[in-house]
This record gives C-alpha cells, structure tokens and sequence, in this order.
C-alpha cells in the first residue's frame, strides 16, 4: 500500500478523532502501570513549529502522525498512529517518512521520539528505520525507550 499522506489541522475533528483512537488503543497496550495520555498542544503541531499528517486509504484515514520542534534543529516525531485498518501494509513507514521530510523542510538535521517497549511493532519499525537508542531526553511517564535519526536533504530523497 502506498498510502496518501496529507496534512491536517492539528485541532480538526478528524485529527481528534485519530489521536482519541491512537490514546485509546495505547491504554489497552500499555505496560507498567496506568497510561497517562499527553497530548500534544495543537498549536506545536503547525508550521513552522510543527505538523500534523494524516494517511489516507481512498476516502478513509488509516493512519496520523505528528511532528513539533524542540529547537531550532531538533523535532520529536509525536503520536504516530496506525488504525487496524491500515496496519501490516508500510502506513507506519509512509508515515515516519513524510515527517521526516516535513522535519527536513523545517530545519532539522535531527529527530527524536520516545516510546514503550510493550509496543513491539512501533520499536521494530523504529530500529529498521534507521533510529538508534539513546538516554532519555524528557520525563515522559508513558516512555521506556527514546530514540534519535540524524535526518538532512539527502536522507529526504530517498
């Protein structure tokens, strides 16, 4: 599946809807204790700041992730959500590829994002793409793992 990824107004209802079943389906997932969702603020989620993209299946949306800056070359990949209908076919990939690009256009030469190891899909696909373990970066209580990928222009064309 070569999913169609589009932005999306962070605060739209259907970005709400996406990261109401993205923290739903996390609380099922979660391991170690009660899941607190933190989401994001929508406003760190649009550019220049930020972005908020949302995979498409035809008509239906299977898929969003989130991109915000925590300086001025460094973002954090946000709430990368695959809905079951779009999951075991690249959505995820496509996904964390778009934002990496979006990151590159904004200015990063880097991107980071954390997670929990109880997400096994989720960590696979990190590893695979190209992202290495590092020592935590914030004080996320949902996290067990933080990971980082050097991105740049020539990484985006690929």
């Amino acid at each position: 599946m070569h999913a169609d990824i589009r932005l999306e107004d962070p605060a739209s209802e259907l970005a709400q809807s996406l990261l109401q079943a993205y923290f739903a389906d996390r609380a099922i997932t979660f391991v170690g204790g009660a899941y607190t969702p933190k989401p994001a603020d929508p406003a760190t989620l649009r550019a220049p700041e930020g972005a908020f993209l949302v995979a498409w299946d035809g008509d239906e949306a299977v898929g969003c992730g989130a991109l915000r800056r925590l300086s001025p070359s460094r973002f954090e990949v946000k709430h990368l959500y695959v809905a079951p209908a779009g999951r075991g076919r690249g959505t995820g990939a496509a996904l964390l590829e778009a934002l990496e690009a979006r990151a590159v256009e904004l200015g990063a030469d880097e991107v980071v994002l954390d997670t929990n190891a109880a997400l096994g899909p989720a960590n696979r696909l990190y590893v695979t793409r190209g992202y290495e373990s590092i020592p935590a970066y914030n004080d996320n209580p949902n996290a067990t793992t933080w990971f980082r990928k050097p991105v740049s222009s020539a990484d985006s064309a690929g």
